[in-house]
């Protein structure tokens, strides 16, 4: 997919595999993977047909192969009859690795080496205010937008940056103005530093074809600090896949939904910003069949709203924003809101309920995991007054090599917490300590246990997975705490408590829905704050389901289905369908629809190719290859579809489709000149869409 001079862009999203395409049943097996922050899911296809069996096991983000290996293995072991390992033709996953690495700012360091910009610029990138100290050094060089060199290339520069800079970091990312123009300056500082150091290298113009060179060279660096994560991921996957005997190319889920081959994910890591809720809408459409919905995938974190039309998924064209970077990889229009079934549940200081955004383990969960924390619980639970975060606990992650970097206060924390989960309110005796422990947990090297929705459920029983008396103890805790800030509050029991939290998280999950709805609208995403009260009360008595007025009919709905995935939908989400006025689908396999979506979707690739005019009635296409200029328009469109086509379809073979088909469209910016009308720019982008190789019973 990456080729010296090729953007790439990804604005045409595929459609998922439809079963009608496949061509009927097959023997060959497709394998989907996803590793999510608390699970890691796999999924069984078979080719023309649906999903046979899924397996799940806990994530171990210190060692990614262990999750991964477990879940592997036991979707292996279930394997139906008649079928055997050697018929696991396709591996696909789709990941958040790369999403929440953007989030945490956990970054490699990188060098960025930036061609021709000035400081304003070089700021503007927001590069210099990265946490990390990674080196931003700025070069002579650059070119014009019509492709002309503005300055000539400062390679003595570039050579002194590497003599510099290359002991300290671990890869280099290069960006040059006006790059979509005429990448030649970027494909030269790549060879020079090739030719010094092996490191990685990432080039801005093979990321994106737009303008706006400081979100180019933002973009850039992302990609280039995110690669040890997904070297990291392809690498655990591999091994395992190995260890099992699995002969499958293996590929990778892109914010877009479309897949590419882990080879290329290397290459470009930046693309899988957005992987996992891009696999839940592409799994949706195909556990469902429909065309047309809202998909709301709620996981142990976040809920997720996409939006689905004629098939496809709308897609953010100003660029996924994630941890507050705007970068300009084209994802799924996703709206993320911060509750989950592992949102924690405390009290504020009117007793209260509030619910998230921070995840927690639920109390169930961790007594599973760690028996010997039941007895604490139930002493806490005995007590009629209880010290500063009781109910909770707190577990030490163990990611290598994650706490190196730490200071030494922080550290001293970290290496006392053992490998034992601990009582919080033993652990924080002061505001200081509280700070550490929640400065640990942003970085995500220790976890809370608190009481959860998920617990709650379990006690309402919709929910059976995990340990009930633990999600009573830390309900107990709670009510006891709510009744002692509220002295007249007497009636208060365990069962209203988590009629409580379940009422709320159905609020609040129909607020996001409405919210992702009213997005597609110009004029109406600010509903509630564009139209003051009046607005908020219309939103807020929809998802309560009560009258708006006792006189007037008035109310919001949902004009299109709802699909609801993930583990914890089925507690809240006939609900949130009923008041909305929506048709539901909670699918069969609901709960694993991410590592569905990792297998169901299409390979594709969409190149742009500019003409425009340096002079009067001259016409120059940036051919990747050489810039070529033109006395007729015709002539210069002619040149610029045979080379988007070419590279689309070599992009699309590269990143693993079979017999890719190539669609163009010419998208013209036209000017007047006196009477007469003139072509002043054009776009020729063509897009070349098949399934990945393995989905026809090619390995290799």
């Amino acid at each position: 997919m990456r080729q010296a001079g090729l953007a790439v862009n990804n604005v045409a999203t595929p459609q998922w595999i439809l079963v009608s395409e496949v061509g009927g049943m097959s023997s060959e097996l497709w394998l989907g993977l996803d590793t999510g922050g608390t699970y890691t899911d796999a999924v069984l296809l078979q080719a023309g047909g649906g999903v046979l069996c899924s397996a799940k096991a806990l994530t171990t983000r210190e060692d990614l192969a262990i999750g991964l290996g477990g879940a592997i293995r036991a979707i292996l072991d279930k394997i139906p009859a008649g079928h055997t390992r050697a018929d696991v033709r396709l591996v696909s996953v789709s990941t958040t690795l790369a999403t929440n690495a953007v989030v945490e700012k956990r970054f490699s360091p990188i060098c960025s080496i930036l061609v021709g910009f000035d400081e304003a610029m070089a700021n503007r990138s927001g590069l210099r205010a990265s946490e990390d100290s990674s080196p931003v050094e700025c070069i002579a060089g650059g070119h014009t937008a019509v492709g002309d060199e503005q300055a000539a290339l400062d390679e003595h520069a570039v050579r002194a940056i590497i003599a510099k800079h290359d002991h300290r970091v671990e890869a280099y990312a290069v960006a040059a103005s006006f790059s979509v123009r005429n990448p030649s300056h970027e494909l030269r500082v790549r060879q020079i530093v090739r030719e010094i150091t092996h490191k990685p290298v990432t080039c801005a113009h093979e990321l994106t074809s737009k303008l706006d060179a400081p979100r180019r060279a933002l973009t850039a660096a992302l990609n280039a600090r995110l690669t040890p994560q997904i070297r990291h991921l392809v690498e655990a996957v591999s091994a395992v896949l190995d260890a099992e005997s699995i002969k499958a190319p293996l590929m990778v889920v892109k914010g877009d939904g479309s897949l590419m081959r882990s080879d290329v994910a290397l290459d470009c890591p930046v693309e899988t910003i957005l992987s996992g809720p891009a696999a839940s809408v592409v799994g949706a459409g195909f556990l469902t069949g429909l065309s047309d919905f809202l998909v709301s995938d709620m996981g142990g974190t976040t809920t997720d709203v996409a939006v689905v039309t004629n098939g496809r998924p709308v897609i953010n064209s100003e660029g996924a924003l994630v941890g507050g970077w705007r970068t300009m990889v084209e994802a799924v229009d996703v709206h993320t809101h911060g509750l989950g079934g592992d949102s924690e549940i405390r009290l504020d200081r009117a007793g209260n309920l509030l619910i998230g955004p921070r995840r927690a383990m639920p109390l169930s969960l961790l007594v599973k995991q760690w028996p010997a924390t039941l007895d604490k619980l139930r002493h806490q639970a005995s007590l009629e007054r209880y010290p500063e975060r009781s109910g909770q606990f707190v577990v030490r992650s163990r990611e290598k090599g994650a706490s190196d970097t730490l200071s030494p206060a922080h550290r001293a924390v970290w290496d006392s917490l053992g490998d034992e989960p601990q009582l919080a309110s033993s652990l924080i005796t002061s505001t200081a300590a509280l700070r550490t422990l929640e400065s640990l947990a942003d970085l995500g090297l220790v976890l809370f246990a608190a009481f959860t929705p998920s617990d709650a459920m379990h006690l309402l029983g919709l929910q059976n997975d995990w340990n009930v008396e633990a999600a009573l103890c830390g309900a107990q805790i709670l009510v006891k705490e709510e009744r002692n800030i509220r002295r007249y509050l007497t009636a208060a029991s365990v069962e209203d408590l988590c009629a409580r939290v379940r009422e709320s998280v159905v609020r609040r999950s129909g607020r996001v829905v409405l919210e992702a709805a009213l997005a597609q609208d110009p004029g109406l995403q600010n509903l509630g704050q564009g139209f003051g009260p009046l607005g908020d009360r219309l939103l807020d008595d929809t998802v309560s389901g009560k009258r708006f007025s006792t006189l007037l009919s008035a109310g919001l709905g949902l004009d299109r289905a709802l699909v609801a995935i993930g583990a914890p939908v089925s507690s809240y989400y006939p609900e949130v369908a009923q008041r909305l006025g929506s048709p539901l689908a909670i699918p069969d396999f609901a709960a694993v629809c991410n590592a569905v979506g990792a297998v169901a979707g299409t390979v594709s690739q969409t190149v742009d190719i500019l003409i425009n005019q340096p002079t009067f009635k001259v016409f120059r296409v940036h051919d990747p290859a050489a810039l070529k200029s033109f006395e007729n328009y015709e002539l210069a469109l002619a040149h610029a579809r045979q080379v988007a086509e070419a590279l689309a379809m070599n992009a699309a073979l590269k990143a693993g489709a079979s017999a890719p088909r190539v669609e163009v469209e010419v998208l013209e910016k036209r000017a007047h000149n006196g009477d007469e009308i003139y072509v002043a720019e054009a776009t020729v982008r063509a897009t070349a869409t098949g399934r990945p190789l393995a989905a026809l019973g090619v390995s290799g």
